[in-house]
């Protein structure tokens, strides 16, 4: 992307965990991230979508209208297939609203209470809008597949990180270094085709305003495969 000066990008999440992991993707590349609470953004609409997708759009679309500039969303979660499907969209308040991340995996886990390894398979999902308040809206995926574990193993991460063994890295996210993570999770997958967008020509006049309307871009190889495997 050639800009004259750096893009200001809103960070339209509150989640300290998903904010680092996206600033330290997106350094370097020509822009300059500020938090929604940088650009007086305090609140946020209910995501009450149907799922990634409507609520990645809310939260973007919210932050971009509110701050004038454009705006980067993620929403995500962790698909279980024993069962079928849960939490989903709704992995942030699994089990109710105010809970820690470790009564979460608690949570889980005593879902899971009895289901042998074989039938513990599960995926993280993650989709990125970027949308500006010109009206243009991208949106860029990933997947990564694995299991549950019966028990959390390290302390790296966030979220479900602890329980979520990697296929790619045979090791849970909990204990991978950050590095590995980001190149196989979910929202690193998300974010490298994020930064493969951010490398085409028409990248910065989008993001300046320049050209009303974007694209939505195809997931990456990544994600299409183990689409396809599901």
């Amino acid at each position: 992307m050639s800009v004259l000066e750096p893009v200001r990008l809103v960070l339209a999440s509150g989640n300290e965990g998903k904010v680092r992991e996206i600033r330290e993707a997106l350094a370097g590349r020509g822009l300059r991230i500020v938090s929604a609470a940088d650009v007086g953004v305090t609140d946020f609409p209910p995501e009450d979508g149907h799922n990634y997708d409507d609520n990645a759009l809310l939260k973007a679309g919210h932050a971009a209208t509110r701050s004038g500039l454009p705006a980067l969303a993620d929403d995500s979660g962790l698909e279980v297939d024993a069962l079928n499907g849960a939490p989903g969209v709704h992995s942030a308040r699994f089990g109710g609203d105010g809970l820690s991340d470790g009564e979460r995996i608690a949570h889980l886990l005593a879902r899971l209470r009895g289901v042998p390894a074989t039938q513990r398979s599960a995926r993280f999902v993650s989709v990125l809008v970027l949308a500006t308040p010109q009206g243009a809206v991208l949106r860029f995926e990933g997947r990564c597949q694995g299991r549950i574990l019966e028990g959390p193993r390290g302390s790296g991460g966030f979220g479900y990180d602890p329980v979520f063994w990697s296929d790619d890295l045979e090791t849970s996210f909990g204990q991978a270094e950050p590095g590995s993570k980001r190149a196989v999770s979910h929202r690193g997958r998300a974010l490298a085709a994020l930064l493969a967008w951010l490398a085409e020509p028409d990248a910065g006049a989008i993001l300046r305003g320049e050209t009303p309307t974007g694209d939505a871009r195809p997931t990456p190889p990544d994600a299409e495969s183990d689409q396809e495997e599901q």
